[in-house]
């Protein structure tokens, strides 16, 4: 009888062999741990974030205005009653998102939980819906950064879902979703030009004025637009004095000065910039302070 000979590293080359086969194969579907007060959507399951960052309210300057619509239309949604869903749009780097977590912190002992969702699996938004349409919690699904090219078709899906969304007094369900961009799907000039001539007859659009509306409707399907603009030099530099102050620290002329540089370097002047400097200095003191 023939033998086989079995090279001496076989336990080796076959644990090789099944790591491979691992990282190919589907994740296993776990149980929803639903102790926890953040989640992100990955591979269709709902993965709890361990202590998700926490942001406050009072930190967020400059935006008093879009705070206390969000607050008011979360608080409706919290208590049972009719509330919108909410598009934040705007310059970057300006609260959008943080408005959207620092919500968490704020109500999350009143059963509000955060889901992150990014915008390649807004198809399964019926699938989240249906995983916790019998929870006694109220979540926010939500999707940062917002955009679409011409050719995806999940804001279909997203569309879908905003139309039957708001459902007074019995959903546990809301979408916030942030966007640089005020219409979520790109507009071309040639879609408002009128047509004198056709080229390819058989890729002209017939009925151009649809296409449009087309495009503007997802936009619509949001209950509630907040618009954040850019800051000007005072509002920049009361929020570094702001992460100062908690830090113990003032507001002096060398820290002004660096804190205008810092905004110069990054070519804006944003809540995000004010925090990020503020960081810089604090901890930069703190170590020389070691």
């Amino acid at each position: 009888m023939a033998t086989i000979d079995l090279p001496d590293n076989i336990l080796q080359v076959l644990s090789t062999v099944l790591q491979q086969l691992q990282q190919n194969l589907p994740e296993l579907k776990q149980e929803t741990n639903f102790e926890a007060s953040a989640y992100k959507w990955q591979n269709q399951q709902l993965k709890a974030i361990q202590q998700p960052k926490k942001i406050y309210l009072d930190d967020l300057k400059g935006i008093e205005k879009q705070k206390e619509k969000v607050i008011q239309n979360t608080r409706q949604f919290l208590k049972g009653l009719p509330a919108n869903d909410v598009l934040l749009t705007g310059s970057r780097g300006t609260g959008k998102s943080s408005i959207v977590r620092a919500l968490l912190t704020e109500y999350e002992s009143e059963g509000l939980r955060l889901i992150e969702i990014e915008r390649d699996d807004l198809a399964d938004l019926p699938m989240i819906q249906k995983l916790i349409e019998n929870r006694p919690e109220k979540f926010i699904v939500y999707c940062d950064d917002l955009a679409f090219n011409a050719e995806d078709e999940n804001y279909r899906s997203l569309k879908s879902v905003l139309d039957g969304s708001l459902q007074s007094g019995s959903s546990n369900f809301i979408i916030y979703a942030t966007s640089n961009r005020r219409h979520l799907l790109p507009e071309f000039m040639h879609e408002n030009t009128p047509v004198t001539r056709m080229d390819v007859p058989q890729y002209t659009e017939l009925h151009p004025q649809e296409a449009i509306e087309e495009k503007i409707s997802l936009s619509d399907r949001f209950g509630m637009w907040l618009s954040f603009y850019p800051m000007d030099q005072n509002l920049y530099l009361e929020i570094v004095q702001h992460y100062l102050a908690k830090a113990g620290m003032s507001m002096t002329d060398e820290v002004r000065a660096e804190a205008l540089r810092w905004c110069q370097a990054r070519g804006q002047r944003s809540g995000r910039a004010a925090y990020q400097f503020s960081k810089h200095w604090i901890g930069s003191q703190q170590l020389k302070a070691l």
